[in-house]
């Protein structure tokens, strides 16, 4: 399966799950607004997320998929087995301890995270409580992520990207039992969504259990054992915790900050849930396919093909990534009123959300792009200097966040993000070409230019066709004039981009038929 064809059925799954993810949002929104029940709710389900990114995709995967993929390559499937099932078993005894002890503790994790929330009682305290009953997510969600590692380095990719489609589908079933019980915007709503994170963190586990026994590596639990190999992954892990550490600092300062702000946590979280739709279907699903390619490539001493990769990935990335960042930056208001202005969620709550959205998608490409740059890395099992990057640009994004929000509120966040993620990737593509591991080929010096200019087109268009259908989105314009409208506007730029892109040379459709089925 090729690397393209590959990242196409990581990013087709992705896609089924992140418009799943909007109806979820979708119900959220019309049942919780941006409320107090829905900020608790949504630093709930955020906090085992920060330590999921640090324990499973962020550290361990990036420093055990790399060995894990070389080990099946040079040393046989028996072999790679009883590796990824030692540090399946270490991994396990450490997220035990640490899952107890931050529920034992989860007051005062709360007061750290979101100290705005400590004047008053009621949201202070549904916090704790809902927090602890989603905690073990990341238990259940770092395991599945160390089986997804495993299962990517064997080019099944399905099981892996289908899994989150559960959480959605679990999510948008407890949405109904709340409609149902007729629980409304109370705290009863916001546990009964607490319970949902957790049964869907447990399903995506048994879902990768399965599919890891069926690929013939079933990762059974034993008494936890620091053989050298476990110690290397280890080893190779400490700068990914402490590159993973220092990024989740800047969710955390984002999140501390945005609790001294009224609805500045659930206005962050819808647009966040917007930008990282196309983050998701393009530049992760990219990235997750390109670090087990580059490492199988290394390994066989192929630089050249290593770099062709690299540079077909990167094509690919931005020429979906920048149209959508410009297009999100077009129109994020009609996108706002159209998906989420309904029932709790009003239309001031449309404006706030939206500005966050345009300074997110400033940054879409960077993001992107890091996810392009990081496994020429981590392949090369250098963990090291992406750390170094990292803690730079969260110094660069807390500073930002603390001088932007004084002036821009939510905005100033967000838009602190995008900046933190520009120098990021600025750095990792720098170093890259500095070693000699990177450069741009004639191909995509080519494209590159082509590829954005046809994207400002696009955008442009769109501003124009949002001008001429602005009635549609009158308050009292209702949902199906805004739902054509939009409509109008997604397939009208799509095509006018695509065929743009077409004529101008930046990507031919014949190309990209070809791409996928090489």
């Amino acid at each position: 399966m090729s690397l393209l064809r590959s990242a196409a059925t990581v990013g087709g799954l992705t896609l089924v799950s992140r418009i799943l993810g909007f109806v979820r949002d979708q119900f959220i929104a019309f049942t919780l607004g941006t409320g107090p029940i829905a900020e608790a709710f949504f630093v709930a389900q955020r906090f085992p997320n920060l330590f999921r990114a640090l324990f499973a995709e962020g550290a361990f995967n990036n420093a055990f998929v790399p060995l894990y993929a070389k080990c099946v390559e040079g040393e046989g499937a028996e072999k790679a087995r009883a590796f990824a099932q030692e540090v399946f078993s270490v991994l396990l005894a450490w997220l035990l301890v640490f899952t107890v002890a931050a529920m034992l503790a989860m007051p005062l994790l709360i007061h750290v995270i979101a100290p705005g929330f400590t004047g008053d009682g009621d949201k202070f305290q549904l916090a704790v409580d809902l927090t602890r009953i989603c905690f073990p997510y990341l238990l259940f969600m770092s395991l599945a992520a160390l089986q997804a590692g495993v299962l990517n380095s064997l080019n099944r990719f399905t099981a892996a990207a289908a899994a989150p489609i559960l959480l959605n589908i679990v999510m948008i079933g407890s949405n109904l039992v709340a409609w149902l019980f007729d629980t409304g915007n109370t705290p009863t709503t916001g546990y009964i969504f607490a319970w949902g994170i957790f049964v869907a963190g447990l399903a995506q586990l048994v879902l990768l259990t399965i599919a890891s026994r069926r690929a013939g590596m079933p990762l059974l639990p034993r008494w936890p054992r620091l053989t050298p190999e476990v110690k290397r992954v280890i080893r190779l892990s400490v700068p990914g915790i402490i590159s993973g550490g220092v990024m989740q600092i800047n969710l955390v300062v984002a999140t501390m900050i945005a609790t001294t702000f009224d609805g500045a946590v659930a206005y962050l979280y819808y647009a966040d849930r917007l930008y990282q739709l196309p983050l998701g279907v393009i530049g992760v699903a990219i990235g997750v396919v390109l670090l087990p390619d580059l490492s199988r490539k290394l390994r066989a001493g192929d630089e050249a093909a290593a770099l062709g990769s690299q540079n077909r990935a990167l094509e690919l990335s931005m020429f979906l990534t920048l149209p959508s960042a410009i297009a999100l930056m077009a129109i994020p208001a009609p996108i706002i009123h159209t998906v989420f202005e309904h029932g709790a969620f009003t239309r001031i709550d449309t404006f706030a959300v939206a500005a966050a959205v345009l300074a997110f998608a400033s940054g879409l490409p960077a993001f992107s792009l890091s996810k392009i740059f990081q496994p020429g890395f981590y392949a090369r099992e250098d963990t090291a200097t992406p750390m170094r990057f990292a803690i730079i640009s969260v110094v660069v994004n807390v500073a930002a966040s603390l001088i932007l929000s004084r002036f821009l509120g939510h905005v100033g966040i967000a838009l602190a993000t995008s900046l933190a993620a520009w120098v990021n990737a600025g750095l990792l593509a720098y170093t890259l070409s500095r070693r000699g591991l990177f450069r741009l080929d004639a191909k995509s010096r080519m494209r590159l230019p082509r590829i954005l200019a046809s994207a400002l087109i696009m955008g442009a268009l769109l501003l124009g066709g949002s001008w001429l259908l602005r009635a549609n989105y009158a308050e009292e314009a209702g949902f199906l004039a805004a739902a054509w409208g939009l409509l109008l506007l997604v397939t009208g730029g799509g095509l006018s981009y695509f065929a743009i892109a077409h004529v101008s040379g930046a990507m031919r459709l014949g190309e990209i038929k070809t791409m996928l089925k090489r």
